[in-house]
């Protein structure tokens, strides 16, 4: 399929929540090549706020709205709640739109494949944002992995965890199956998603899942293990319940262990208000005394080990990369198929953590 581009691309963004107000929107608009075109809200209040923001853009109630001006409009955001991913995605598709969806594309590895197959018959762009690709700490990881600092990997140690113990309220905690709200599919997405960039397929997947807070319904305290076809082991925690904070990763190598401590800074600094500059030397840069620690034999909190410098996070690479491949047809950043490789990973933990069973995948 052939399609007129506007110079810059102009957006739909679909939802005004956290999702589309702290990450999509302000990156979207920071974009040198992306314009946010419209906004999908019914909320009168969350109108005035990206009015506010985002001084002249145009809203509409319903993402149905869109599809009559797929004309005017070169890429559809959906940031709105995960049960609505897949019916809008396919709706934005078959209107001959470009989509990002907002991670987890789907509920299941079987509706993302789908979504992918619909792309690639339609000839258009299908990216999931897995914007923690782009956190400081995984850039960092990345680097020294790919450099041989450590070795050999044996051990791959990611934590997601947070001190709520008061419920929020709101789909993100509702135990309804269609939701799939709960850690495992909220933060889940994303530490499974690294683990499988820096360590390839998954082949066996062990889980175990618990609802902690008094009136919770969805899980809010879990672990995965998974086993990688290369026979690295990762071991990853998503709480909402750790009164105390363990570290964000924790790499063992054959020849150095990595420890690293402290949350990337972006997300924070969106949530403030502050917005990524082209060229802004500080944006995604970390005080030095967060930097993580590489050694071997020595406790990282006693001072053992050398500091490593931090890499810059850089959520913006995401959808300068998004212009790019609407632009020149290059590969997107995230595929459909990446995604649903992750997917595959949530559906075996979700099975083990009600089973208490160890899933093989592929099998």
């Amino acid at each position: 399929m052939i399609r007129r581009i506007s110079s810059p691309l102009r957006v739909g963004l679909v939802g005004y929540g956290l999702a589309g107000s702290v990450f999509h929107a302000p990156l979207i608009a920071s974009t040198a090549d992306l314009a946010l075109d419209t906004v999908v809200t019914s909320s009168e209040e969350r109108r005035e706020q990206a009015r506010a923001a985002y001084p002249g853009v145009c809203f509409a109630a319903a993402p149905e709205e869109l599809w009559s001006r797929a004309g005017e409009l070169d890429l559809i955001v959906i940031a709105s709640p995960n049960k609505t991913h897949v019916p809008v995605a396919t709706a934005a598709l078959e209107a001959g739109l470009p989509v990002v969806v907002d991670k987890p594309i789907a509920g299941t590895a079987a509706e993302a494949r789908a979504l992918g197959a619909l792309a690639r018959e339609r000839g258009l762009l299908l990216s999931v944002f897995q914007n923690r690709r782009w956190d400081n700490d995984f850039r960092t990881v990345r680097g020294l992995i790919d450099g041989g600092e450590l070795g050999d990997i044996l051990r791959f140690e990611s934590r997601y965890e947070r001190w709520r113990p008061q419920l929020k309220g709101g789909w993100r905690e509702s135990g309804s199956p269609e939701e799939f709200g709960g850690l495992l599919y909220d933060l889940g997405s994303h530490v499974v998603d690294q683990a499988l960039v820096l360590f390839g397929p998954a082949v066996r997947v062990y889980a175990e899942s618990d609802v902690r807070r008094p009136g919770a319904q969805a899980d809010d305290d879990t672990f995965i293990a998974v086993t990688h076809a290369n026979g690295v082991r990762s071991h990853l925690y998503m709480s909402a319940t750790a009164a105390q904070l363990g570290p964000r990763f924790r790499v063992l190598g054959s020849a150095a262990g990595y420890v690293k401590y402290g949350l990337d800074p972006q997300e924070a600094a969106l949530r403030d208000g502050r917005r990524p500059q082209s060229g802004d030397p500080c944006w995604g840069v970390e005080p030095e005394r967060l930097r993580g620690r590489i050694g071997s034999g020595e406790s990282p909190l006693t001072g053992g080990g050398r500091p490593v410098e931090t890499l810059p996070g850089d959520y913006p690479a995401y959808y300068t990369a998004i212009a790019k491949a609407l632009r020149d047809g290059t590969p997107p950043p995230v595929t459909a198929e990446e995604a649903a490789a992750a997917l595959d990973v949530l559906e075996a933990a979700r099975r083990s953590a009600e089973e208490g069973i160890t899933v093989e995948l592929g099998s």
